[in-house]
């Protein structure tokens, strides 16, 4: 075989597919790299950072001298690094082994993952509950399950993207309605009163703006139209209401809520793991037909240790979730006091407002230049012109912790013009 319009040479058959393998190859390298290059230009590049140490309130970086502080993880209740949660993994690990090699319903299945459904269920005072590798997993398995041609789907438009990517999955009816807009949430429900089942989906605590959902007003909505209402807990479990269960703890609304999806990444530990609960007939139907569960490994013995002894912490005492407010309110005054715009309100999620995303970049270095860490967030993560930089205010931040925080964002905003 011959490639004489490619080359002024001949080429064996197999030569001529070598090539032309290697020319689609460049190609493809060609387009990744200009859309890389357009990424870099337009300054929203996610770098990371390699951290030397545990995660906790003070962290090493690599690159910078002595200790950092941290306010950019979901390390709400500052367990990650808990020495009881590291001890109860430890002793998962020896006990029960690395992993199990196998899906739950193979040979995937232990008591300890038995004993922390059941204990998840407890907490969220639900009938079942069942585990994923993560909540992305839980998000992206419930939909396509639960939901046919004939039901309907409403979301918030700010869903976080695994809700989004778990409802495109299923073949529902879809709705979206204006973020927190409950009269728009109405009209679509309206709407919806044709198909067989409506289910109502949000985010308890929405993660870039800090903002909570009206729980009250949707389940009102939600019992007016008999319609399901699920949350996504992710950024709520563990810390808010009086026992940390959550945004409908918080609101009082926990028996009109009908299924939760959550973490065990963040608050409850920060290792690894997802899960929903609710009724025991939903979650036996996930265990069934739930994709990401049915194929994907069981969580590892040591997660799962983890996790069950950040469970035992908060359910024995509800004073780590509590310190959270008083923190929280400490640095959202003294922010705002400074001249800076903060979204949300009342939540561990800080979103320093700063609008460009090149701002909110070089802002976020120069913080780790004076010992902060925080991350700048911009397109796609946020809306273009809402870069932003999250605040995460964790349990065992000191106040000393955080005024330093606070005069840190004063010197470096007033340095680039975010602040006059």
């Amino acid at each position: 075989m011959w490639c004489s319009r490619l080359l002024s040479y001949p080429l064996s058959w197999g030569q001529c597919s070598s090539y032309r393998a290697r020319a689609a190859l460049a190609q493809l390298n060609h387009v990744l790299e200009a859309e890389l290059e357009s990424i870099r230009g337009a300054g929203t590049w996610k770098s990371e950072r390699i951290i030397t140490s545990k995660q906790g309130p003070h962290i090493h970086v690599e690159g910078s001298r002595g200790e950092i502080l941290n306010f950019c993880a979901n390390n709400y209740l500052g367990l990650s690094s808990h020495p009881e949660v590291i001890r109860s993994g430890l002793e998962a690990l020896e006990k029960f082994g690395a992993g199990l090699s196998s899906v739950r319903f193979i040979c995937g299945t232990q008591n300890i993952h038995k004993n922390l459904e059941e204990k998840i269920s407890r907490f969220h005072q639900r009938e079942d509950a069942i585990l994923y590798a993560s909540c992305f997993d839980a998000n992206a398995g419930i939909f396509e399950a639960l939901l046919t041609p004939e039901d309907a789907v409403l979301s918030d438009e700010l869903n976080h993207a695994s809700i989004i990517d778990g409802i495109r999955l299923c073949k529902a009816n879809k709705y979206r309605y204006k973020h927190m807009d409950m009269k728009d949430l109405e009209a679509k429900l309206q709407d919806a009163q044709k198909h067989r089942l409506r289910l109502v989906a949000t985010d308890g605590a929405f993660s870039m703006d800090g903002d909570i959902a009206p729980l009250k007003e949707i389940c009102s909505l939600a019992q007016k139209y008999k319609a399901l209402v699920f949350i996504d807990e992710c950024h709520a479990t563990g810390f808010l209401g009086p026992n940390g269960r959550g945004t409908d703890e918080l609101l009082g609304v926990m028996d009109q809520v009908d299924i939760v999806n959550s973490t065990l990444g963040k608050a409850l530990g920060g290792a690894a793991g997802g899960y929903t609960t609710g009724p025991k007939a939903l979650i036996d139907l996930l265990r069934q037909r739930s994709r990401p569960y049915l194929f994907s490994n069981s969580l590892p013995p040591s997660v799962v240790g983890c996790a069950s002894k950040a469970l035992d912490l908060l359910m024995e005492s509800n004073a780590i979730a509590q310190s959270m407010v008083a923190k929280t309110r400490r640095f959202r005054s003294k922010m705002a006091a400074a001249g800076f715009s903060i979204s949300g309100n009342d939540h561990p999620i800080c979103p320093v407002m700063l609008g460009e995303a090149r701002l909110a970049s070089v802002i976020a270095d120069d913080m780790l230049e004076r010992g902060i860490y925080v991350i700048g967030f911009s397109y796609p993560v946020v809306p273009k012109g809402k870069a932003r930089i999250r605040v995460q205010i964790s349990a065992v931040h000191s106040e000393d912790d955080i005024d330093r925080c606070v005069e840190a964002f004063t010197e470096v905003g007033r340095k680039h013009g975010a602040l006059p």
